[in-house]
């Protein structure tokens, strides 16, 4: 009888021989819940980049006030890949994601955006113009990672706390509106410890 080499061999375990290939899926926080939240990034994408470092997260966290109260359920603070229109989700498996920003720093918005958020844009110094019926906001790489910390960051924390404050805790109930209000409470009241730590240039 002709015998054969084996290539590799099974690990045995208390006398049982090992399946070679592993069946289940790699646990991470879009399957698994954390203890504290993961700060990760994505490649930001073709015309893209991130403004935003995961250390900037880590120091941003740290200014806000009663965070392990409001980071109960959260598993992710994702740096995501750039999405025209889009500056941010959340999604109901707990993780906030902030989006990369165009290469070309200034944004062009319809008259609406510019209204919500003018008192913010004003604070922060970020000339706008009008165009028709929408405005050009010209943002620095300071005053855009101001953006995205203190009003996207914000903004898609609101959802959670909404989330997590519900009775079923399986929907944010109270939709953007609440999101948009949230965001603005707690920029008034980290504005002053933002700037000591990051400045806006």
């Amino acid at each position: 009888m002709a015998g054969f080499i084996r290539r590799s061999t099974p690990k045995v375990v208390d006398g049982r021989v090992q399946k070679k290939n592993r069946h289940a899926p790699t646990e991470n926080y879009w399957n698994t819940s954390q203890p504290l939240p993961v700060v990760d990034k994505e490649r930001p994408g073709r015309g893209y980049k991130h403004l935003l470092s995961k250390a900037d997260i880590h120091e941003f966290i740290e200014i806000i006030p009663e965070w392990n109260l409001l980071a109960d359920g959260l598993d992710a603070v994702l740096l995501a890949a750039g999405d025209d229109g889009c500056d941010g989700w959340y999604n109901y498996l707990g993780i906030i994601a902030l989006c990369a920003w165009e290469r070309d720093l200034w944004k062009l918005g319809h008259k609406s955006y510019y209204v919500e958020h003018q008192s913010l844009f004003q604070r922060l110094g970020i000339p706008c113009e009008r165009r028709g019926q929408d405005y050009l906001c010209k943002f620095t790489v300071g005053t855009a990672r101001a953006y995205q910390l203190l009003h996207v960051f914000l903004h898609e924390l609101g959802h959670h706390n909404d989330l997590m404050t519900s009775r079923s805790q399986n929907q944010c109930g109270r939709g953007v509106s609440y999101a948009e209000d949230w965001a603005f409470k707690y920029e008034a009241i980290v504005w002053d410890r933002y700037l000591e730590k990051f400045g806006l240039s």
